[in-house]
């Protein structure tokens, strides 16, 4: 789970203070692991300074507030301070760039070689997919992963995201889907041959973070071009 904390502090010396700021993070270069933080003063007293960092987790801000350097700039900061800083632990619940992530991780971990991992991180129990070349919608875990299984039973791919628009609960993602043939697929035989096709999938999340439904639209009649399912209606 995304961690960020909020460090509030009351100083005179801002200019000195932000300049110790750029020589911490010069000196824990490569050992940091914050992923982003942003610095403002407050509008209504400029000598109420807060700082926002953004981890990957709370073991990943932990571990960076053992560094020796982190230490070090911590007891400078506290001479620049007028009082004691305050600090707040956040985990963050909602996030639209998080949900853009997730969204990309799925798209990354249904397309990995070998058995299909577990999706429980990812995906809701209660999925809800909707696909137009389906007869039925795909609703649950155990019908996502069979419906994954014959895509991959077919074809080792990868997808190659090509846009992200994150709003509200939503990820819209524009991809391209880029591979090879290795088995029947909807009673094709297997060509062997290259595939590419483009596709959007809009996912919408819950309250957990988890992607509780998907709507897709693809280029299926395109692939079944590509794997020579309709040479006999071009001769």
């Amino acid at each position: 789970m995304t961690f960020m904390q909020v460090i509030e502090c009351r100083t005179s010396r801002f200019e000195e203070m932000d300049r110790l700021l750029d020589r911490w993070v010069e000196q824990t270069k490569g050992k940091r692991t914050a992923t982003h933080a942003v610095v403002g003063t407050d509008r209504s007293d400029a000598s109420h300074v807060v700082e926002i960092v953004e981890f990957p987790s709370y073991e990943e801000a932990m571990r960076n507030s053992r560094l020796p350097e982190t230490d070090k700039v911590f007891h400078e900061l506290l001479a620049l301070c007028d009082q004691m800083p305050k600090f707040t632990d956040l985990d963050v619940v909602r996030d639209e760039r998080m949900y853009a992530d997730t969204a990309r991780r799925f798209f990354e971990t249904i397309a990995a070689a070998g058995p299909l991992a577990p999706l429980d991180g990812l995906v809701a129990e209660n999925y809800h997919g909707h696909d137009p070349a389906d007869d039925q919608d795909t609703i649950g875990m155990d019908a996502l992963r069979r419906e994954l299984g014959t895509w991959r039973d077919a074809f080792d791919f990868r997808f190659l995201i090509e846009d992200q628009i994150a709003q509200e609960d939503r990820v819209c993602s524009r991809w391209i889907l880029a591979g090879v043939q290795k088995g029947e697929f909807l009673g094709l035989p297997n060509t062997g041959r290259r595939i590419a096709m483009t596709g959007t999938t809009v996912h919408r999340f819950d309250a957990g973070g988890k992607i509780a439904e998907g709507w897709w639209q693809y280029d299926r009649l395109g692939l079944m071009g590509r794997l020579g399912a309709l040479d006999a209606l071009e001769n």
